[in-house]
């Protein structure tokens, strides 16, 4: 997905435990400081907008005893994810550095194979707020925020505005200009990332949240799903594939997929990540200079999106941990993450920038993203979050299919829940 592109468009020192820390930021054996300095390589999926290389030319000319090798694995989420985990169950060094989705956090902090990190080493207070608690595990930080995320509501403006409407601020808004607007322009009316992968279990996360329900509640702990807000978010997928205002095709869409369909006309409404801006406003778009972004709408009034972006760890079997964290905290600094935006078109983690006069007049979304980002929601949190998001996709697809109604699907999902909670 591209929220892991997202922030990309780390492996022999001592067995990492909980206590003592390292004078760089990571936590080793019996509290005696790493000396832990060298070459580094740092994974990522695709970098898409090649953007990351020059800011490692940078680091690598300020450092050239801590050269940083750039590995650059699939553009799926679901691959990236399944080839870091290999390496990191393998035990082998090949890792410092690791791009990880935001939802991993927690699933690669139980397992043991990224490194506390020292809290009092990295400026968190200078990062928007919601970003934080992604990198967190078990009350410790294991990871620091590099790249966010939130969910945006692509929109025709010129149709709307002929048409005399404003865009939607509710379901209700969103379904009767979805069904009575777009087919008289020849248009799909809504599409998200319905395809069963990791973009279906984001946009049904945000349609529970955004009706007030939830998935699961604390680390995992508690199935919160099978609740009369959670059918409602839902009823509100399926009604819209069975009333025919998302397409079939939709079900079939990812992040490229879905954004290929706005940009060449084709959609009314998309729900989609912040890069889709910079992309469908680009020469030989059809629709640039001719549509809006505005937060998710919800039931009655602006819904929930989903956190997404991505996270830095260091690989419990990093090789040099010292020079890993001092990368982390160059990558997360306010001048790189400027960089981040005006280079990579990613949605940086430090707050100040969303206010930057400059920025915004280059980059006008960033106050919709920003109240995006702040009202966000994170994906269910759990040490098992694989089987979870597997659940969420399968139980999703059918729900979108039309094989359960929104009562058998949240009754499924609770069920299959419950088991992963009680056997993981």
């Amino acid at each position: 997905m591209r929220w892991v592109h997202a922030a990309g468009r780390a492996l022999l020192v001592a067995a990492v435990v909980l206590a003592g820390y390292a004078g760089f930021g990571v936590r080793t054996d019996g509290g005696a400081a790493s000396q832990g300095r060298g070459p580094l390589t740092l994974v990522t999926a695709g970098d898409l907008t090649d953007y990351l290389s020059p800011l490692l030319d940078d680091w690598n000319h300020e450092h050239p005893g801590e050269r940083v090798t750039l590995v650059e694995l699939p553009d799926s989420a679901d691959e990236t994810r399944a080839q870091m985990i290999s390496e990191l169950r393998s035990g082998r060094d090949r890792f410092d550095v690791l791009n990880i989705d935001v939802a991993w956090t927690s699933e690669f902090a139980a397992a043991g194979w990224i490194s506390p990190l020292d809290r009092d080493r990295f400026p968190l207070d200078s990062f928007l707020r919601p970003v934080v608690d992604t990198a967190t595990f078990d009350g410790r930080l294991y990871a620091v925020p590099y790249v966010t995320n939130a969910g945006l509501l692509y929109y025709r403006k010129d149709i709307l505005d002929r048409e005399g409407e404003q865009p939607p601020r509710t379901w209700s808004d969103l379904v009767r200009q979805a069904s009575t607007i777009a087919p008289k322009y020849g248009l799909d009316g809504y599409a998200g990332q319905f395809l069963p992968y990791e973009g279906l279990t984001v946009n049904v996360t945000e349609a529970v949240h955004s009706a007030g329900g939830s998935i699961l509640q604390g680390d995992g702990a508690r199935v919160s799903v099978d609740s009369d807000a959670a059918r409602a978010g839902l009823r509100f997928l399926a009604d819209g594939v069975r009333d025919g205002w998302i397409s079939r095709e939709a079900l079939g869409y990812k992040e490229e997929e879905s954004r290929k369909a706005f940009q060449d006309g084709r959609l009314l409404f998309l729900r989609n990540w912040p890069y889709v801006y910079a992309d469908a406003s680009a020469e030989g778009s059809k629709v640039a200079g001719r549509f809006g972004a505005v937060p998710l709408p919800g039931p009655d009034g602006p819904g929930t999106s989903v956190l997404g972006g991505s996270n830095l760890a260091v690989s419990s079997h990093a090789r040099h941990p010292a020079s890993a964290a001092d990368l982390i905290s160059y990558l997360t600094s306010e001048r790189v993450q400027r960089r981040v935006l005006t280079e990579g078109s990613l949605p940086p983690v430090r707050a100040a920038l969303y206010e930057d006069p400059e920025l915004i007049r280059a980059y006008p979304y960033l106050p919709t993203l920003r109240q995006s980002v702040l009202s966000a929601v994170p994906r269910p949190k759990s040490p098992r979050y694989g089987q979870v998001s597997l659940a969420v996709q399968a139980v999703g697809q059918d729900l979108m299919a039309l094989r359960q109604t929104p009562e058998q699907a949240a009754a499924r999902l609770a069920r299959e829940l419950g088991t992963i909670s009680r056997t993981g």
